[in-house]
């Protein structure tokens, strides 16, 4: 049997359809739908049924769930062990971050190692979605908080603090927000409710519970659009907030929240030297950019 005709089956069991399998896969739809229709006449049996929302396993696609997915753990291992061993600076490092993370702190430590290590290929996925180290869809993540990946070594690289940000604009229409009562009279940008655990919107709504909330997002790009056009308060990483001249940092009578920022790697991987050149070269840059994610002059 064909590996990668096993892994196509494997990717429908998990995603329920030949299109989100292929989308997971990095292929097209119509290739999985014809190595699946090979496979099964090949081997003369089915192992999906055909429904209205997408694919089911047969009963003897079920049976042959556990055996696949053993299978593809050791494979995995397998291909993690052999690319670990691989002694020489180069080759590539796939790099999986999110959000303003990614944007304003990875890609300018990833860009900066890729030229110093010209034989090194870097890629990085600034995406919500979870890659997988353990499948390789990543080498290394950057994350705030826990990881929902087990078996991975994490490491601290830093803290990120936030406060709260208007444009010189919006105080000069609406003044200063009185905290003593609840900010009222005022308008304010959130995350959106998903997004409950993380830890300045707790910190938001206890700073400005009588403030109108113009509009609730998932990122930092509308946020950051909203106060530069005047029309809310917002909360920013101070690293972004305090470099934007068009943007007043509000001093608030609470202490300004930080947000951990994990480093994740797979124990299998932790040691191929590009890896561990590149781990060692971002602890480096978050070391030296401790003031600026933390400045001093917070609220409280």
């Amino acid at each position: 049997m064909d590996w990668d005709d096993l892994k196509i089956v494997l990717a429908i069991a998990r995603h329920g359809s030949i299109t989100a399998a292929a989308k997971a896969l990095g292929t097209t739809q119509p290739t999985v739908s014809r190595r699946l229709d090979a496979f099964e006449k090949r081997l003369k049996v089915k192992l999906f049924e055909r429904n209205s929302v997408g694919l089911a396993l047969t009963n003897l696609g079920s049976a042959l769930l556990d055996d696949l997915s053993r299978m593809e753990e050791n494979a995995l291992a397998i291909e993690r062990r052999v690319a670990s061993h691989d002694a020489s600076l180069e080759g590539a490092i796939v790099i999986t971050s999110l959000d303003w993370l990614g944007d304003y702190l990875i890609s300018p430590v990833a860009a900066q190692f890729a030229v110093r290590h010209p034989l090194v290929d870097v890629e990085l996925l600034n995406d919500t979605r979870p890659y997988s180290l353990s499948r390789r869809e990543a080498d290394i993540a950057f994350r705030f908080g826990s990881f929902e990946q087990e078996n991975l070594i994490l490491r601290k690289v830093a803290e990120a603090t936030y406060g709260l940000y208007a444009s010189q604009a919006y105080i000069a229409q609406f003044g200063l927000p009185g905290f003593e009562f609840g900010c009222k009279g005022h308008t304010v940008a959130s995350l959106y409710n998903h997004a409950s655990h993380v830890s300045y919107t707790s910190w938001l709504k206890r700073l400005a519970p009588n403030a109108r909330v113009a509009l609730r997002s998932n990122g930092l790009s509308s946020h950051l659009s909203i106060a530069e056009n005047g029309i809310a308060m917002v909360v920013l990483p101070r690293f972004i907030g305090d470099q934007r001249r068009t943007l007043q940092h509000i001093a608030v009578p609470l202490p300004e929240p930080q947000q951990a920022i994990y480093l994740g790697v797979h124990p299998d991987m932790r040691d191929a030297p590009r890896i561990r050149a590149f781990i060692d070269f971002a602890v480096g840059e978050f070391r030296a950019l401790i003031d600026v994610l933390n400045p001093s002059d917070g609220g409280g």
